[in-house]
């Protein structure tokens, strides 16, 4: 079984994404590689954005979730740093979470979301 899992997104604007994950979102910064960024979203998991060559066009299907107890709490401090979110934090029942979503610099949708499900083993 492996130690960590990092998946790795293009982007075309490094100081950006050093911005939003790094300051308004307030993940650790676990690796600056030059040309790539990779950040803890927590405990092993994390995401790593390097430089693409050409313009970004992010796949619409991806999603960069960051699960948490606290849902309500991110919702709070991303809306006063002025983040564009997509409405309050909000129950699906469907898949027993509660949840919302916001925008990165890259278009890339970043969830905030918290599992309802007991059977969840996080």
């Amino acid at each position: 079984m492996g130690q960590a899992g990092i998946v790795f997104l293009p982007t075309s604007n490094l100081e950006a994404v050093r911005h939003f994950y790094g300051e308004k979102l307030g993940l650790e910064l676990s690796l600056d590689q030059g040309p790539c960024l990779i950040f803890r979203l927590g405990g092993t998991g994390f995401v790593g954005f390097c430089l693409g060559d050409g313009p970004l066009t992010p796949p619409s299907g991806v999603i960069i979730t960051i699960v948490t107890q606290e849902v309500d709490q991110w919702y709070d401090r991303l809306v006063a740093q002025g983040v564009t979110v997509d409405g309050h934090a909000r129950a699906n029942p469907s898949y027993k979470i509660y949840h919302f979503f916001a925008r990165d610099p890259n278009g890339y949708r970043v969830e905030i979301q918290r599992f309802d499900d007991p059977n969840w083993r996080g």
